[in-house]
């Protein structure tokens, strides 16, 4: 009995050094404290959706994302926003205010659903003012769309193509980190950014671009998914959004982890006050915003003076 005892209890120790080797048993495995792993994780990570991911990881997955949804992207925008998302940009293209002659950046903006309207409402206020002549009012406008991921890019380019858009005159498609972007300091009229400012890693870096590349008097415009305030709307909104666009994304698109991580990144996106407060800090003044369909969408807005 003492033998097979005593040959137990050097099994359990074998065990025990295997599945949890000390420092001196093996100087080269260390097991973290819960305090150092939160510390690493605080510092080290960033939201994906309800998930944390390494920040160098974030762009990746956020990539994977949009290359597995471009192709579905504005038929799910359609299906999802009940045809609203089309009212939306147009508010936004509103406030921008549009005039022949400017350079305009539009970020995230890879199908080309914001630069075409900019265009029309340039040819449009060309076209009053010309009586029909669009050549000389739209000489020197130029819109670039300047998007991380190709997949969507190309989509645009399609259908730039399909409306006889000619890159080489008035639109350039570029593809780009919002984080930094390639283009020279103050030499942009305007900066519109819809549905994309809440993929970033580091929302703060990009605001500081957008600010950046701005001229003096330029007009920086963000159009995107917010807080709802409403009690009984929120209610509604939080069951629609979690139990029905996924669905959508998995009956439409055939991809329904795509379309759970860009609600879940809607409710990690900061309130309404708090991103207008990151547009001052950015530098930005006579920030403000306007709430659409009770908060579900917010057009932020600054100017760099």
């Amino acid at each position: 009995m003492a033998m097979q005892a005593a040959r137990r209890l050097a099994s359990l120790k074998l065990q025990r050094r295997l599945l949890l080797p000390s420092q001196a048993e093996s100087p080269s495995i260390s097991i973290p404290t819960a305090a150092a792993a939160a510390a690493f994780l605080h510092s080290h990570a960033t939201s994906f959706g309800y998930k944390q991911v390494r920040e160098e990881d974030k762009s990746k997955l956020v990539g994977n994302v949009f290359s597995s949804v471009a192709s579905s992207y504005d038929l799910m925008n359609d299906l999802m926003s009940v045809g609203l998302h089309r009212l939306w940009k147009d508010r936004l293209i509103s406030k921008l205010n549009p005039f022949s002659g400017m350079k305009h950046l539009d970020v995230a903006g890879g199908t080309g659903d914001v630069a075409f309207r900019v265009l029309e409402r340039v040819k449009s206020v060309g076209h009053r003012a010309m009586q029909g002549t669009l050549t000389e009012t739209e000489e020197g406008t130029h819109i670039y769309v300047c998007d991380i991921n190709p997949n969507m890019l190309n989509v645009g380019k399609k259908r730039a193509a399909e409306r006889g858009y000619s890159e080489e005159h008035c639109l350039s498609w570029i593809q780009g980190d919002a984080e930094a972007l390639s283009f020279e300091d103050g030499s942009m009229d305007g900066y519109t950014i819809a549905f994309g400012i809440r993929n970033v890693t580091h929302i703060e870096k990009a605001l500081s671009e957008a600010y950046r590349v701005l001229k003096q008097g330029g007009r920086f415009l963000c159009l995107e998914l917010s807080h709802v305030d409403v009690p009984i709307f929120k209610e509604i909104y939080d069951v629609y959004s979690f139990s029905m666009v996924p669905a959508i994304g998995e009956l439409v698109a055939g991809d329904r982890q795509s379309y759970q991580y860009l609600v879940e990144s809607i409710r990690r996106f900061p309130n309404q006050e708090k991103f207008a407060q990151m547009i001052q800090e950015a530098g930005f003044q006579r920030v403000e915003y306007e709430n659409l369909v009770g908060g579900v969408v917010a057009i932020h807005s600054g100017l760099k003076l």
